[in-house]
Protein backbone atom coordinates (compact mmCIF):
# COMPACT_ATOMS: atom_id res chain seq x y z
CA UNK A 1 0.00 0.00 0.00
CA UNK A 2 1.08 3.57 -0.98
CA UNK A 3 2.74 5.57 2.14
CA UNK A 4 1.16 8.46 0.63
CA UNK A 5 -2.32 7.97 -0.86
CA UNK A 6 -5.81 9.59 0.06
CA UNK A 7 -6.26 7.06 2.89
CA UNK A 8 -2.82 8.30 4.73
CA UNK A 9 -3.88 11.58 4.20
CA UNK A 10 -7.21 11.56 5.56
CA UNK A 11 -6.28 10.21 8.03
CA UNK A 12 -3.28 13.00 9.26
CA UNK A 13 -6.37 15.75 8.97
CA UNK A 14 -8.93 13.69 10.53
CA UNK A 15 -6.65 12.74 13.55
CA UNK A 16 -5.27 16.16 13.57
CA UNK A 17 -8.89 17.94 13.46
CA UNK A 18 -9.23 15.46 17.14
CA UNK A 19 -5.96 17.00 18.00
CA UNK A 20 -3.88 14.56 17.48
CA UNK A 21 -1.08 13.47 15.13
CA UNK A 22 -0.47 10.18 12.87
CA UNK A 23 3.14 8.54 12.24
CA UNK A 24 3.98 8.87 9.20
CA UNK A 25 6.12 5.67 9.30
CA UNK A 26 2.67 3.79 9.89
CA UNK A 27 -0.07 2.66 7.61
CA UNK A 28 -3.41 0.61 9.70
CA UNK A 29 -3.28 -2.45 7.07
CA UNK A 30 -6.38 -4.43 8.72
CA UNK A 31 -9.98 -3.86 7.72
CA UNK A 32 -10.86 -5.76 10.61
CA UNK A 33 -10.09 -6.19 14.42
CA UNK A 34 -10.64 -10.22 15.89
CA UNK A 35 -7.60 -10.80 18.12
CA UNK A 36 -4.75 -8.93 20.20
CA UNK A 37 -2.54 -12.33 19.16
CA UNK A 38 -2.18 -11.39 15.63
CA UNK A 39 -0.79 -7.87 16.32
CA UNK A 40 2.76 -6.83 16.10
CA UNK A 41 3.67 -4.62 19.18
CA UNK A 42 4.14 -1.61 16.81
CA UNK A 43 0.13 -2.16 16.11
CA UNK A 44 -0.83 -1.85 19.05
CA UNK A 45 1.20 0.93 20.11
CA UNK A 46 -0.25 2.53 17.12
CA UNK A 47 -3.96 1.83 18.16
CA UNK A 48 -3.29 3.86 21.23
CA UNK A 49 -1.45 6.57 20.30
CA UNK A 50 -4.44 7.18 17.40
CA UNK A 51 -6.71 6.55 20.33
CA UNK A 52 -4.67 9.14 22.50
CA UNK A 53 -5.29 11.94 19.70
CA UNK A 54 -9.28 11.05 19.81
CA UNK A 55 -9.46 11.23 23.70
CA UNK A 56 -10.26 14.97 23.77
CA UNK A 57 -13.30 14.56 21.68
CA UNK A 58 -15.71 13.40 24.32
CA UNK A 59 -14.81 16.59 26.79
CA UNK A 60 -15.94 19.41 23.95
CA UNK A 61 -19.25 21.14 23.78
CA UNK A 62 -19.63 19.56 20.76
CA UNK A 63 -17.93 15.84 21.00
CA UNK A 64 -17.92 15.05 17.49
CA UNK A 65 -15.52 14.74 15.00
CA UNK A 66 -16.13 13.64 10.76
CA UNK A 67 -13.89 11.13 10.53
CA UNK A 68 -16.84 8.88 9.90
CA UNK A 69 -19.11 10.56 8.39
CA UNK A 70 -21.77 8.88 5.56
CA UNK A 71 -20.70 5.76 6.85
CA UNK A 72 -22.73 2.99 8.84
CA UNK A 73 -22.21 1.06 12.16
CA UNK A 74 -24.44 -2.14 13.22
CA UNK A 75 -24.04 -3.36 16.46
CA UNK A 76 -24.71 -6.80 16.34
CA UNK A 77 -24.90 -8.62 19.55
CA UNK A 78 -25.81 -11.89 20.28
CA UNK A 79 -25.44 -11.79 24.39
CA UNK A 80 -26.64 -9.07 26.78
CA UNK A 81 -24.33 -6.29 27.18
CA UNK A 82 -24.48 -2.31 28.69
CA UNK A 83 -20.87 -0.95 28.85
CA UNK A 84 -19.68 -2.56 24.89
CA UNK A 85 -23.03 -1.71 22.84
CA UNK A 86 -23.50 1.76 24.54
CA UNK A 87 -19.66 2.74 23.97
CA UNK A 88 -19.19 1.70 20.88
CA UNK A 89 -22.58 3.31 20.13
CA UNK A 90 -21.04 6.71 21.57
CA UNK A 91 -17.81 6.35 19.78
CA UNK A 92 -19.43 6.03 16.43
CA UNK A 93 -21.48 8.96 16.84
CA UNK A 94 -19.07 10.93 18.22
CA UNK A 95 -16.89 9.79 14.35
CA UNK A 96 -20.19 11.28 12.82
CA UNK A 97 -21.14 7.74 11.64
CA UNK A 98 -24.74 6.41 11.38
CA UNK A 99 -25.56 3.64 14.35
CA UNK A 100 -27.87 0.91 14.14
CA UNK A 101 -28.39 -1.66 16.66
CA UNK A 102 -28.97 -5.63 15.75
CA UNK A 103 -30.96 -7.28 18.63
CA UNK A 104 -30.79 -11.25 17.69
CA UNK A 105 -33.45 -12.31 19.60
CA UNK A 106 -36.00 -10.27 16.76
CA UNK A 107 -34.38 -11.04 13.90
CA UNK A 108 -34.18 -14.13 11.36
CA UNK A 109 -31.88 -16.26 13.38
CA UNK A 110 -34.91 -17.09 15.00
CA UNK A 111 -36.59 -18.63 12.54
CA UNK A 112 -33.46 -20.50 11.51
CA UNK A 113 -31.50 -17.93 9.14
CA UNK A 114 -27.49 -18.95 9.27
CA UNK A 115 -25.00 -16.46 10.94
CA UNK A 116 -23.65 -16.47 7.69
CA UNK A 117 -26.72 -15.13 6.12
CA UNK A 118 -27.41 -12.66 8.70
CA UNK A 119 -24.61 -10.86 8.06
CA UNK A 120 -24.44 -10.76 4.40
CA UNK A 121 -28.03 -9.32 3.82
CA UNK A 122 -27.14 -6.62 6.88
CA UNK A 123 -23.84 -5.63 4.52
CA UNK A 124 -25.97 -5.84 1.63
CA UNK A 125 -27.79 -2.85 2.99
CA UNK A 126 -24.68 -0.50 2.39
CA UNK A 127 -23.00 -1.45 6.25
CA UNK A 128 -19.62 -0.39 6.82
CA UNK A 129 -18.47 -1.75 10.29
CA UNK A 130 -19.78 -4.70 11.87
CA UNK A 131 -19.01 -4.79 15.80
CA UNK A 132 -20.27 -8.10 16.73
CA UNK A 133 -20.20 -9.96 19.86
CA UNK A 134 -21.02 -13.77 20.05
CA UNK A 135 -21.38 -16.57 23.02
CA UNK A 136 -19.24 -18.83 20.61
CA UNK A 137 -15.67 -18.58 20.20
CA UNK A 138 -14.74 -17.39 16.67
CA UNK A 139 -17.45 -16.24 15.86
CA UNK A 140 -16.31 -13.35 14.55
CA UNK A 141 -13.64 -14.84 12.50
CA UNK A 142 -16.69 -16.59 10.36
CA UNK A 143 -18.23 -12.97 10.07
CA UNK A 144 -15.24 -11.13 8.69
CA UNK A 145 -15.01 -14.46 6.33
CA UNK A 146 -18.46 -13.80 4.39
CA UNK A 147 -18.50 -10.20 4.18
CA UNK A 148 -16.15 -7.11 2.69
CA UNK A 149 -17.31 -4.83 5.39
CA UNK A 150 -14.99 -4.37 8.59
CA UNK A 151 -15.73 -6.26 11.36
CA UNK A 152 -14.87 -5.69 15.26
CA UNK A 153 -14.91 -8.48 17.47
CA UNK A 154 -16.75 -7.45 20.50
CA UNK A 155 -15.92 -10.29 22.47
CA UNK A 156 -16.56 -14.02 21.49
CA UNK A 157 -16.83 -16.89 23.76
CA UNK A 158 -13.64 -17.60 25.45
CA UNK A 159 -11.78 -16.20 23.01
CA UNK A 160 -10.63 -12.37 22.83
CA UNK A 161 -12.21 -9.13 23.77
CA UNK A 162 -9.56 -7.13 21.91
CA UNK A 163 -11.01 -3.77 22.55
CA UNK A 164 -11.65 -4.30 26.25
CA UNK A 165 -7.83 -5.36 26.30
CA UNK A 166 -7.08 -2.30 24.66
CA UNK A 167 -8.34 0.10 26.81
CA UNK A 168 -7.01 -1.43 29.89
CA UNK A 169 -3.66 -1.14 28.61
CA UNK A 170 -4.44 2.28 27.58
CA UNK A 171 -5.45 3.39 30.91
CA UNK A 172 -1.99 1.73 32.08
CA UNK A 173 0.09 3.55 30.06
CA UNK A 174 -1.82 6.63 30.86
CA UNK A 175 -1.61 6.20 34.31
CA UNK A 176 2.52 4.39 34.89
CA UNK A 177 3.94 6.11 31.30
CA UNK A 178 4.83 2.86 29.94
CA UNK A 179 3.67 -0.96 29.24
CA UNK A 180 7.27 -2.00 29.33
CA UNK A 181 8.26 -3.45 32.70
CA UNK A 182 5.10 -3.28 34.29
CA UNK A 183 4.68 -5.91 37.04
CA UNK A 184 0.56 -7.07 36.08
CA UNK A 185 -1.85 -9.10 37.91
CA UNK A 186 -5.05 -10.50 36.36
CA UNK A 187 -6.87 -12.10 39.53
CA UNK A 188 -10.09 -14.52 38.80
CA UNK A 189 -11.39 -16.79 36.37
CA UNK A 190 -8.98 -16.79 33.93
CA UNK A 191 -9.72 -19.73 32.36
CA UNK A 192 -13.44 -18.52 31.25
CA UNK A 193 -12.11 -15.27 30.25
CA UNK A 194 -11.67 -13.50 26.93
CA UNK A 195 -10.51 -10.34 28.46
CA UNK A 196 -7.72 -11.79 30.19
CA UNK A 197 -6.16 -13.57 26.89
CA UNK A 198 -6.62 -10.40 25.09
CA UNK A 199 -4.98 -8.42 28.37
CA UNK A 200 -2.36 -10.95 28.50
CA UNK A 201 -1.60 -11.09 24.35
CA UNK A 202 -1.49 -7.26 24.51
CA UNK A 203 0.36 -7.34 27.33
CA UNK A 204 3.24 -9.87 26.72
CA UNK A 205 3.97 -8.27 23.45
CA UNK A 206 4.67 -4.84 24.44
CA UNK A 207 6.70 -6.21 27.36
CA UNK A 208 4.96 -6.66 31.09
CA UNK A 209 5.56 -9.13 33.10
CA UNK A 210 1.99 -10.73 33.99
CA UNK A 211 1.42 -13.29 36.54
CA UNK A 212 -2.79 -14.86 36.61
CA UNK A 213 -3.80 -15.35 39.83
CA UNK A 214 -7.00 -17.22 41.22
CA UNK A 215 -7.93 -20.64 42.14
CA UNK A 216 -6.63 -24.05 40.47
CA UNK A 217 -9.94 -24.28 39.05
CA UNK A 218 -10.10 -21.01 37.44
CA UNK A 219 -6.21 -20.52 36.50
CA UNK A 220 -4.78 -23.69 35.28
CA UNK A 221 -1.06 -24.09 34.83
CA UNK A 222 -1.66 -24.51 31.51
CA UNK A 223 -1.55 -20.53 31.06
CA UNK A 224 2.22 -20.28 31.63
CA UNK A 225 2.75 -21.77 28.00
CA UNK A 226 1.47 -18.15 27.00
CA UNK A 227 4.29 -16.47 28.37
CA UNK A 228 2.53 -15.44 32.03
CA UNK A 229 3.56 -16.71 35.68
CA UNK A 230 0.75 -18.56 37.55
CA UNK A 231 -0.04 -17.90 41.21
CA UNK A 232 -2.84 -19.73 43.49
CA UNK A 233 -1.53 -17.56 46.62
CA UNK A 234 -3.27 -13.89 46.37
CA UNK A 235 -1.64 -12.81 49.58
CA UNK A 236 1.73 -14.22 48.72
CA UNK A 237 2.26 -12.17 45.96
CA UNK A 238 -0.03 -9.26 46.50
CA UNK A 239 2.93 -6.42 47.00
CA UNK A 240 4.95 -6.90 43.97
CA UNK A 241 2.17 -5.42 41.46
CA UNK A 242 2.15 -2.07 39.88
CA UNK A 243 -1.37 -2.86 38.10
CA UNK A 244 -4.32 -5.41 39.72
CA UNK A 245 -7.03 -6.60 37.36
CA UNK A 246 -9.72 -7.79 38.84
CA UNK A 247 -11.89 -10.30 36.61
CA UNK A 248 -15.47 -10.53 37.09
CA UNK A 249 -16.97 -13.30 39.13
CA UNK A 250 -19.41 -14.85 36.90
CA UNK A 251 -22.64 -16.28 38.96
CA UNK A 252 -23.71 -18.65 36.64
CA UNK A 253 -20.35 -20.69 37.30
CA UNK A 254 -20.86 -21.54 40.82
CA UNK A 255 -23.13 -24.55 39.67
CA UNK A 256 -20.01 -26.31 38.73
CA UNK A 257 -18.41 -26.18 41.90
CA UNK A 258 -15.44 -24.37 40.59
CA UNK A 259 -15.13 -23.02 44.06
CA UNK A 260 -17.16 -23.70 47.05
CA UNK A 261 -19.04 -20.47 47.29
CA UNK A 262 -19.02 -16.61 46.98
CA UNK A 263 -18.39 -15.97 50.26
CA UNK A 264 -14.86 -18.44 50.38
CA UNK A 265 -13.92 -16.78 47.11
CA UNK A 266 -13.76 -13.50 48.49
CA UNK A 267 -12.08 -14.58 51.25
CA UNK A 268 -8.62 -15.87 48.96
CA UNK A 269 -9.13 -13.10 46.00
CA UNK A 270 -11.28 -10.30 46.64
CA UNK A 271 -9.45 -6.99 46.67
CA UNK A 272 -9.95 -5.60 50.35
CA UNK A 273 -8.91 -2.97 52.15
CA UNK A 274 -6.89 -4.97 54.06
CA UNK A 275 -5.18 -6.10 50.66
CA UNK A 276 -4.59 -2.85 49.36
CA UNK A 277 -3.18 -1.75 52.17
CA UNK A 278 -0.37 -5.01 51.59
CA UNK A 279 0.10 -3.37 47.88
CA UNK A 280 2.84 -0.56 46.00
CA UNK A 281 1.37 1.97 47.35
CA UNK A 282 0.85 3.73 43.56
CA UNK A 283 -0.93 0.56 43.03
CA UNK A 284 -3.33 0.83 40.00
CA UNK A 285 -6.19 -0.84 40.85
CA UNK A 286 -8.64 -2.39 37.29
CA UNK A 287 -11.82 -3.80 36.65
CA UNK A 288 -13.43 -4.81 33.22
CA UNK A 289 -17.24 -4.32 34.56
CA UNK A 290 -19.54 -4.95 35.78
CA UNK A 291 -18.41 -5.42 39.46
CA UNK A 292 -19.59 -7.84 41.87
CA UNK A 293 -19.05 -5.65 44.88
CA UNK A 294 -18.27 -7.55 48.22
CA UNK A 295 -17.06 -10.24 46.23
CA UNK A 296 -13.79 -9.47 43.83
CA UNK A 297 -13.43 -5.98 44.80
CA UNK A 298 -14.83 -4.28 47.75
CA UNK A 299 -16.92 -1.30 47.53
CA UNK A 300 -14.32 1.04 49.05
CA UNK A 301 -11.62 0.09 47.15
CA UNK A 302 -13.62 0.13 43.98
CA UNK A 303 -14.58 3.53 44.71
CA UNK A 304 -11.17 4.41 46.11
CA UNK A 305 -8.38 7.00 45.04
CA UNK A 306 -6.44 4.04 43.43
CA UNK A 307 -9.11 2.53 41.34
CA UNK A 308 -8.98 3.13 37.25
CA UNK A 309 -12.49 1.86 37.03
CA UNK A 310 -14.50 4.60 35.98
CA UNK A 311 -11.49 5.50 34.17
CA UNK A 312 -11.54 2.49 31.44
CA UNK A 313 -15.13 3.38 30.94
CA UNK A 314 -13.97 6.86 29.34
CA UNK A 315 -10.43 5.54 28.04
CA UNK A 316 -13.15 3.06 25.81
CA UNK A 317 -14.38 5.56 23.90
CA UNK A 318 -11.45 6.91 23.07
CA UNK A 319 -9.90 3.17 21.62
CA UNK A 320 -13.25 2.07 20.25
CA UNK A 321 -12.75 5.48 17.81
CA UNK A 322 -9.50 4.78 17.11
CA UNK A 323 -10.28 1.13 16.23
CA UNK A 324 -13.47 1.92 14.00
CA UNK A 325 -11.31 4.96 12.38
CA UNK A 326 -7.96 3.03 11.88
CA UNK A 327 -10.07 -0.27 10.08
CA UNK A 328 -12.44 2.13 8.27
CA UNK A 329 -9.27 3.52 6.69
CA UNK A 330 -7.78 0.17 5.61
CA UNK A 331 -10.91 -0.61 4.60
CA UNK A 332 -10.74 2.86 1.87
CA UNK A 333 -7.16 1.91 0.90
CA UNK A 334 -8.08 -1.33 -0.74
CA UNK A 335 -10.48 0.05 -2.61
CA UNK A 336 -9.80 1.52 -5.88
CA UNK A 337 -9.39 5.03 -6.28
Amino acid sequence: MSTTGPPLRDARRLVAAAGGTVRESMIWPHRHLLTLEDLTAEEITFILDTAEAFADVSTRSVKKVPALRGRVVVNLFFEDSTRTRTSFTLAAQRLSADVIDFTAKTSSLSKGETLRDTVRNIEAMGVDIIVCRHSASGATHLVARNVQCCVINAGDGRHEHPTQGLLDIYTMRQAKGRIEGLKVAIVGDVANSRVARSNLHGLRKLGADVTLVGPTTLVPRAFEQMGARVCHDFDAVIDQFDVINMLRVQRERIASNVFPSLEEYSRLFGLTNDRVRRTKPDVLIMHPGPINRGVEVSADVADGQTSAILRQVTNGLAVRMAVMFLCNQAAAGAEPH
